[in-house]
């Protein structure tokens, strides 16, 4: 049994799988650049105003002289012309700052006409200027390989005038649930049986990474039935994963499986909920066993499956999003690294605080609906409350 830092750097290091295609810079929200882009220009591309008012040299302002000429007006997208000595240039946010000018005094600290403006506020030189490459330097690197691209990036890139990005081709993941007790949701349950949450889970949790999903359903629990579906998603898929079938029961076929078409390269990691966990190649392609519990397999998908698949896709490795919140609980040792179900509060003084859900069985899978997020627990150590602990969202960030 290996540690969950050893499985995530385990799995971190494995090279992409996805080929490259170019697409239209309105297609690539969500996906990850295979190429890095460099700016061609400075952004801004010259000195501009940051407000409306009047641009100037500010030594025309020496000697008690506060009344200037207007010599010229400069809306944005109108090429300036130089600046006559003496005089100001009626300019708007956005125009280009014309040569010979050195400050933007704002409308509101002036006294105007159409012939000449009367300064009431002293100004500084570089006032009110947004200078040349402020944003951005010509040649400065705007996306990195392996950055998954935001609706900011996109805008970043549209401001260099990039039309088209290079990115990954997403990846495909084959999903598969094992259990003859499971039944898909909007049928009858007989005896014995339950609905299958993970299948669903799985499948919005790869779609919100963007990949596509090569659904193989439910499968019997015999060997030749998971040995087929392995075999099958292994053809159609760039990276499988499985949940239930993991563990070392006389119904669980997977490790065999896994064993019998390709390699199994790890089993059973330090970590609870979740434990059972299998990762291994069938005829070359990546696989994923995940606990058949559901809060298990939920945070086995989160702490190992994400880094994963992020790697398989191509994205620059990044750590986990966290932050410090102080425990409203006490708990015992643990001899796995524990991930408890959270809900965060702010006290009085502002202090955000984590209560723990009640039942943290691996089947309560109410408890991640009712949580904001895990915080972690070490090996063989306890929580105290008043203690700080590592808080990782589910949901939105609460600072």
């Amino acid at each position: 049994m290996i540690t969950l830092a050893q499985a995530r750097t385990q799995l971190e290091q494995l090279d992409s799988l996805t080929k490259t295609e170019t697409v239209a810079l309105a297609e690539a929200l969500g996906r990850v650049a295979s190429d890095a882009v460099f700016s061609g220009l400075d952004i801004p591309p010259c000195d501009n105003s940051a407000m409306d008012g009047f641009a100037l040299n500010t030594s025309s302002l020496a000697d008690g002289v506060t009344t200037l000429p207007i010599s010229q007006r400069i809306p944005a997208g109108v090429q300036a012309t130089p600046l006559e000595q003496g005089t100001a240039a009626r300019i708007f946010t956005g125009g280009v700052v014309p040569s010979g000018a050195n400050a933007v005094v704002i409308q509101e600290n002036c006294d105007f006409n159409d012939q000449s403006v009367t300064v009431l506020k002293a100004v500084d030189s570089g006032a009110n200027i947004r200078p040349q490459g402020q944003d951005i330097n010509s040649g400065a690197e705007v996306v990195g390989v392996g950055q998954k691209l935001s609706a900011i990036d996109i805008s970043l890139l549209a401001s260099i005038g990039k039309a088209e990005v290079h990115v990954y081709k997403p990846l495909t993941v084959a999903l598969f649930s094992t259990g003859d007790e499971l039944i898909e949701p909007g049928n009858p349950l007989a005896p014995g049986q339950i609905y299958n949450s993970n299948r669903p889970l799985l499948v919005a949790l790869c779609q919100q990474m963007d990949f596509e999903v090569y659904d193989c359903g439910i499968v019997e629990d015999t060997l030749d039935a998971t040995k087929a579906a392995l075999s099958d998603a292994a053809a159609n898929a760039d990276v499988i994963i499985s949940s239930g079938g993991v563990s070392v029961g006389e119904e669980d076929h997977v490790k065999p499986a896994v064993e019998a078409l390709g390699e199994l390269a790890m089993w059973k990691v330090q970590i609870k909920p979740g434990k059972p966990v299998a990762f291994g190649r069938i005829n070359g392609t990546p696989f994923l066993g995940l606990p058949g519990n559901p809060v298990s397999s939920f945070t086995v998908f989160q702490l190992i499956g994400v880094p994963l698949l992020n790697a398989l896709q191509g994205k620059a490795k990044e750590p986990m999003i966290s932050y410090p919140v102080t425990a409203d609980f006490d708990k015992k040792f643990s001899t796995r690294e524990e991930y408890i179900r959270v809900k965060i509060e702010r006290d009085s003084r502002g202090q955000l605080r984590a209560n723990r859900f009640a039942n943290l069985s691996s089947g309560v899978m109410s408890s991640l609906s009712w949580a904001d997020g895990l915080v972690r627990q070490d090996i063989d150590t306890q929580i105290s409350a008043g203690q700080t602990l590592e808080f990782f969202p589910l949901r939105e960030a609460m600072l």
